[in-house]
């Protein structure tokens, strides 16, 4: 005996299960319905690469942090605008942390061009270069900080720094003469020096 066949009644036919419709129309049709649009996690590493595909692409400088003398010679530029607006604390700031910065790099510098002395000649004449550029923000750091503590009434602060100048760049550079010129002024020396002039 056969069994009976139920139709399925209007009321069921509406009920059956029908694919959901994903698309931007079906979301905005629902939102405007008044019903509720629940959007699903986005997961951290798909939105990192997103980002990642969007990022424009990093410079050399940007990748290392811009740990160079080309970054060490903004702070000092920083600084020299904290300076002329009056913002001494600042200034001062930008001046350490250029200082900081240089003799770091120069350290750097002198370690990679011994590594390769005499592997490689390329590679330590560019430390090298790099470390006569780096060495010159040093001083550079060095005599604006100098000229902050003398604006500053704190001259003992200054003594240190130009007597850096002095050894490091010696009394035959000019920036040496400079330092020494300004340990003068302060008293912290009482001979005055005078270059020697060109011998024919």
């Amino acid at each position: 005996m056969s069994r009976p066949r139920i139709r399925p009644t209007a009321a069921i036919r509406s009920c059956r299960w029908r694919p959901a419709r994903t698309g931007l129309l079906s979301l905005l049709a629902l939102a405007a319905a008044g019903g509720t649009v629940l959007l699903a996690p986005v997961s951290p590493l798909a939105a990192g690469s997103a980002l990642a595909q969007s990022a424009p692409a990093k410079t050399q400088d940007e990748a290392a942090g811009a740990f160079n003398v080309t970054a060490v010679q903004g702070l000092l530029a920083r600084g020299d605008a904290a300076a002329a607006a009056g913002n001494l604390t600042e200034a001062r700031r930008l001046y350490d942390l250029a200082r900081d910065a240089s003799r770091k790099l120069l350290g750097f510098y002198r370690d990679l061009s011994g590594s390769f002395r005499g592997l490689d000649a390329r590679i330590p004449r560019e430390m090298d270069e790099k470390g006569r550029e780096t060495l010159a923000a040093l001083v550079a750091a060095d005599m604006r900080l100098a000229s902050l503590f003398r604006r500053q009434n704190q001259p003992e602060v200054a003594v240190p720094l130009l007597v850096e100048v002095v050894r490091t760049m010696t009394p035959a550079n000019e920036a040496g003469r400079k330092a020494y010129q300004q340990l003068l002024e302060i008293g912290f020396v009482a001979t005055p020096y005078t270059a020697p002039g060109p011998t024919n």
